[in-house]
């Protein structure tokens, strides 16, 4: 099938497993916003998305999307490196047209990949997993306000993760854009008018998880520490 067996066909791959990706971190920025304004409000939406099947089949279907684009990530970049030979290590200048995240989007996706391994054992073990397991943990499985509290009240967790937002932020305003290119979806026109779009929308997406971390790494009532 041209989708898995060429190029063009693995880059429809990564354009549409990333803009389904972008559209989940949507939907889990806003629900982390609800924690701003209350923990009874956010505690019921983590009970509805504990384990029950939908959320489970949610979770399978979040982990093949990241798979797949982690995966053909690593194939396409490595179809580059060999299609370039001996000449990726002569010294040239970098294109002025050429963004940074582009030329370092391995770089980006790997840092991406340890904050996201670093998210699930704060969040994903303590909770579904938990739930599934019955495994001893330090709260409800169904108080995520609670494992956010204790998260983000650990001044190096909170280092972190702006670390993790900032690496998501380069790679996604790059990614966004891209993915319309791939996808045919940009002309000359339409090309810049999605990367104005991109940077935007990814930057909104940010600021909305960073103002979770930042509430709770100064909010007087979170007390714990690493």
């Amino acid at each position: 099938m041209w989708l898995f067996n060429s190029s063009i066909g693995r880059k429809v791959v990564m354009s549409v497993t990333g803009i389904a990706l972008i559209l989940f971190l949507t939907f889990h920025m806003l629900m982390n916003m609800v924690a701003l304004f209350s923990a009874e409000g956010y505690n019921m939406i983590c009970g509805f998305l504990g384990a029950n099947w939908y959320a489970l089949v949610g979770t399978a279907a979040l982990a093949a999307l990241a798979v797949f684009h982690i995966v053909y990530a690593f194939i396409l970049t490595a179809q580059n490196r060999s299609a370039r030979g001996t000449s990726r290590y002569a010294v040239t200048a970098k294109p002025a047209k050429v963004e940074w995240a582009s030329q370092n989007m391995l770089v980006l996706g790997l840092i991406v990949l340890l904050g996201l391994a670093l998210h699930l054992f704060n969040f994903w073990y303590n909770m579904m997993f938990a739930e599934l397991t019955g495994i001893a943990v330090p709260h409800e499985p169904s108080d995520g306000y609670a494992y956010i509290r204790d998260t983000f009240s650990c001044p190096v967790y909170v280092i972190l993760y702006i670390v993790w937002l900032a690496a998501i932020w380069f790679h996604l305003s790059h990614g966004f854009w891209s993915a319309m290119q791939t996808l045919g979806w940009s002309g000359k026109t339409w090309l810049c008018r999605w990367k104005v779009i991109g940077i935007a929308y990814t930057t909104v997406l940010m600021l909305g998880f960073l103002a979770v971390v930042l509430f709770f790494a100064f909010c007087p009532c979170c007390t714990a520490c690493c």
